[in-house]
């Protein structure tokens, strides 16, 4: 990768490292799907009267804006207000990158060298860590349900890429469009309790940075440089930097949080990044 592309992917995961204390102080005022509708709402509008529809096919769109927008947040949203703490939540998202892996070798018939199969198992004897410590930081369902989140990541990884080369901005802000509408209904029917004046009334300026935050850095800067360099190198090269993000993660809800950072924590932390450390260093290897 060119150094700047370098740079640009680390300043990614620095945003999005930051962003789960963001998340988790969001949740302490609005409900999940109506905390995830709110985002993409502002990431859409006003920047979707100024950007023309990317050049793909409506489905094309609908599953990007399904896959990596509105599924993989409804999910990981509802994994932290289920019981997981922001800097295990960082850590956890980042199994997209064996989901982005094994979907290439699926479905665009890229080849996992052993090198990267073994820095998967590495990285899922951490996950096995993380399961054996269900109770404090994280719960079961938490734990679930964010690895779904990985899942649903890996899925939109998949899609971005066979998209090819096209206006990566414009197809966050209309991935963005076409997935807040039905968050919203969603909510509307399922968070009751969100939507009366009194609750409306409570919301302080926690709630708008939280949704500013997530809405313009993290989505529209972020997932628009994030697919612009998986238009342009292997899936296999591009994931794993993402290993960075729970590094800032945890880093920030140390800080911000005061979260205490177990051993175990640091045993996990270990294992799944030590796996995909191994993982870019043999796609590496196995471009020369």
């Amino acid at each position: 990768m060119h150094p700047q592309h370098i740079a640009l992917a680390i300043a990614v995961a620095m945003i999005w490292g930051f962003n789960f204390v963001m998340i988790k102080a969001g949740l302490e005022e609005l409900p999940p799907i109506l905390l995830c509708a709110l985002r993409f709402f502002f990431a859409a509008f006003p920047a979707i009267f100024f950007v023309r529809r990317p050049a793909i096919a409506f489905r094309q769109l609908m599953a990007f804006g399904f896959t990596m927008f509105a599924l993989q947040f409804t999910l990981l949203f509802f994994g932290m207000a289920a019981g997981a703490s922001a800097g295990l939540a960082s850590l956890l998202l980042q199994v997209q990158v064996f989901f982005t892996v094994l979907l290439a070798v699926l479905f665009l018939d890229e080849k996992p060298s052993g090198w990267q199969i073994t820095g998967a198992i590495i990285a899922f004897c951490g996950i096995g860590l993380v399961a054996a410590n269900v109770g404090g930081d994280i719960s079961a369902l938490g734990m679930a349900l964010i690895i779904a989140a990985a899942a649903s990541w890996g899925a939109g990884n998949l899609i971005s890429k066979r998209l090819g080369e096209i206006d990566m901005f414009a197809l966050v802000i209309w991935g963005s469009f076409v997935a807040w509408p039905p968050l919203l209904l969603v909510s509307f029917m399922v968070e009751h309790n969100a939507w009366d004046l009194d609750s409306l009334s409570r919301l302080t300026w926690l709630s708008a940075a939280s949704i500013g935050y997530n809405a313009y850095p993290v989505t529209l800067f972020g997932f628009a440089a994030w697919n612009w360099l998986l238009s342009r190198y292997p899936a296999a090269t591009v994931a794993p930097f993402s290993l960075l993000v729970p590094v800032f993660g945890f880093a920030s809800a140390a800080i911000v949080m005061d979260e205490p950072i177990h051993p175990w924590k640091l045993g996990a932390a270990a294992l799944i990044m030590a796996g995909l450390c191994i993982n870019l260093i043999a796609s590496r290897l196995g471009k020369r």
